[in-house]
Order: structure tokens, then sequence, then C-alpha cells
């Protein structure tokens, strides 16, 4: 009796073991390839003040498979250009001050018109969207090129 309570202890060892191997690290979901979900982004919410925010072509791997990509990926600066923050599709950005590329790196997470950050240091901020507006760390940054982002850059001169 002992040895069959061995095999099939072992059997059930296997079964877990295999089991957990088929999940995606940190998820309990099972593993997909990045272009396949990006968990990080989710349907943003219509902005506060009305106004669309501006999609950037080419920012998502979803756009291959004919998605769109999502609204708020791409580059947002601060009006003076000194702080430049671009959301990637991979769930990552990449921050940088002045001229110090990549000061600030990590990943995060937008669900409706909120962004939550990780820094790559264990570092968490958040940020709310306003169209092509996002307030962050207590400051405001504008999608680069849109028409916010002219309207703050003619405002400083």
């Amino acid at each position: 009796m002992r040895g069959r309570l061995g095999v099939v202890l072992s059997g059930a060892c296997a079964a877990v073991l295999l089991a957990a191997c088929s999940v995606g690290p940190d998820s309990g979901r099972p593993a997909v390839p990045d272009d396949a979900a990006q968990p990080h982004l989710q349907d943003p919410a219509p902005p506060a003040n009305g106004t669309p925010p501006t999609p950037t072509p080419g920012t998502a791997q979803t756009e291959a498979a004919g998605a769109s990509p999502h609204p708020y990926l791409g580059m947002w600066v601060t009006s003076d250009g000194h702080i430049r923050q671009e959301l990637l599709p991979n769930g990552r950005y990449d921050e940088a001050r002045g001229d110090r590329q990549s000061a600030y790196t990590g990943s995060y997470r937008i669900i409706g018109d909120r962004i939550d950050y990780i820094d790559d240091t264990g570092f968490t901020a958040d940020g709310t969207f306003d169209g092509d507006i996002l307030h962050h760390g207590g400051y405001v940054f504008y999608r680069e090129g849109s028409g916010a982002h002219r309207r703050a850059e003619e405002g400083r001169r």
C-alpha cells in the first residue's frame, strides 16, 4: 500500500509542477505572447474635458494585427521639453530628463484615464490623462506634437 501512495503522490506532484509551468510569471494566467495580450493597457475612459486623445500611429504591437493602437502610447513631454516620457507598447516606460537619457525606467498599467507606474527601483507613482494632457508627479505632460503641446509651448514664449 505504501508504494502505491508514493506513486500517486509523485503523479500529483508532477501534475502540479506542469500546471505551474504553464502560467506566465506573477500572473496566474496562461502565458501568452506579448502581442497577443497587453494587460497593462485597458480601454481608456473618455477624458474629463471631452477631447479625445490623439492616437500615436505605429506604437502598438497590436496595430500589425489590425487593432488600433492604445491612444495613450507614445511620447509625453513637459512644455519646456526637459522631461520626456515614452510609454512603450510592451508595458514599459522610459523617461529622460534634460541630457540624461533613461533617467527613470519601469513598467506601467493604464486603466481608464489613470496610469500607475512602478520604476525599476520599486518606487511607485500615478497619473491621470485628460485628452492629450497627462498629470503625473506634480508635472503636466503633453502628447508630443498635439495641439495641447503646441499651445503649452506658445504659452511659454
